[in-house]
């Protein structure tokens, strides 16, 4: 055991690892799991000092982990360290304990800046997972709410510079394999250890096949940016299935993938879905006028969307999402297993971006984040790091 136990939640259904213990308990000793069980095994390592938790029957998940977040509670984290900090809080609320910070296509400049500012909040913060860049080496035909006058093909000096900016901190990468010089960017970043990411693509089934092979771990929001499953046409979503090494992002809203594309989903990649947000600013916020970038967005009804562009149902641009709801539309709307959805927050998203020997799992040596929720599946509370959110 890492040290004496700080916290002990005890008396919970405990869904980790794909299984569910009844009646289960889990001691923290700090920031770290120190030991799990079941029954009153628990009483024999409270001592004086160490805080009890009676979950009194509630789910005990491990911490939210999202691979795809680009703010919340009005804040964009592509607005500096307050902005960070306002959109992160507003996301530990609804139980993800770590996120990896997405910024949208922008200049270069602006990109090394933002890049720097999660860089700083990454060093100073253990739940910040570092960045995640969305372009700007994206597709214009499948651009989404990306400004086509920032996107641009890959470039040698482009790429080491963002890089360099990121200061290690650089998880993620979205880009669009087809573009030219795409695919040795691809394998300059797996070399240096980013996880790339194929999205916002026009690549068919052949041409995202071998991104995959080269290296691409990740498909961004499956389904979304993309040419769609087609009998002739395949698609990157099905090179996707085929490619077990890859992850899986899904926005599970109930606005950009309907519950039977969540079900083949899980079904096509068994154990590599990660459902994430792809939450913009409004998420945690009320309805009104937003920005994305460069670019404005209109949010009514919970739904994000380009404004200006002429068109009511204007391109959607990115989502008021949290993943606590994202678990509630998994298991309800799409008849998805409590412990394959929770696994889809959790273990898969941390094994995406090489975290899986110590986030995703409540497991003795694995970091101390856990929610609990209600038969509902309503977030009751928070723990991060082992300290209540």
């Amino acid at each position: 055991m890492p040290g004496q136990p700080t916290r002990i939640i005890h008396s919970a259904r405990l869904v980790s690892g794909g299984s569910i213990t009844a009646d289960a308990w889990v001691a923290f000793a700090g920031s770290i799991v120190a030991a799990i069980g079941s029954g009153d095994g628990w009483r024999a390592l409270a001592q004086p000092g160490c805080a009890i938790t009676d979950a009194a029957g509630r789910w005990l998940v491990p911490g939210f982990i999202d691979l795809h977040c680009h703010g919340g509670g009005g804040a964009a984290f592509d607005d500096g360290p307050d902005a960070i900090g306002r959109a992160l809080a507003t996301h530990h609320r609804h139980g993800t304990t770590r996120l990896v910070l997405s910024l949208v296509t922008a200049a270069r400049p602006d990109l090394e800046a933002r890049l720097a500012a999660v860089a700083d909040a990454a060093e100073a913060d253990p739940l910040v997972l570092g960045a995640h860049l969305e372009g700007p080496f994206l597709a214009a035909t499948f651009r989404g709410a990306h400004d086509p006058a920032l996107l641009r093909a890959p470039d040698p000096d482009d790429v080491a510079a963002l890089l360099a900016a990121g200061r290690g901190t650089l998880r993620q990468w979205t880009l669009a394999p087809e573009l030219p010089g795409a695919m040795a960017a691809l394998r300059t970043l797996v070399d240096a250890g980013v996880a790339v990411a194929v999205g916002h693509t026009a690549a068919g089934y052949d041409a995202a096949v071998a991104a995959f092979d080269a290296g691409a771990s990740i498909l961004t929001h499956a389904f979304n940016a993309m040419p769609g499953l087609h009998h002739r046409e395949p698609g990157p979503v099905a090179a996707a299935f085929r490619s077990l090494g890859v992850t899986l992002e899904l926005i599970n809203d109930g606005v950009h993938v309907h519950p039977e594309m969540v079900r083949l989903a899980f079904t096509g990649a068994p154990g590599r879905v990660a459902l994430v947000s792809d939450a913009m600013a409004a998420a945690g916020a009320a309805d009104g006028d937003y920005r994305l970038g460069t670019l404005p967005v209109t949010v009514r009804g919970g739904v994000a969307r380009l404004a200006g562009t002429g068109d009511a149902e204007g391109p959607i641009a990115g989502s008021t999402l949290t993943l606590d709801a994202a678990l509630r539309r998994a298991v309800r709307d799409a008849g998805i297993p409590l412990a394959d959805a929770v696994t889809a927050l959790t273990g898969t998203p941390a094994r995406a971006i090489g975290r899986g020997a110590d986030l995703g799992l409540l497991a003795p040596g694995y970091q101390a984040d856990a929610v609990l929720l209600d038969e509902d599946l309503a977030v009751t509370a928070v723990f991060a790091a082992g300290l209540p959110v």
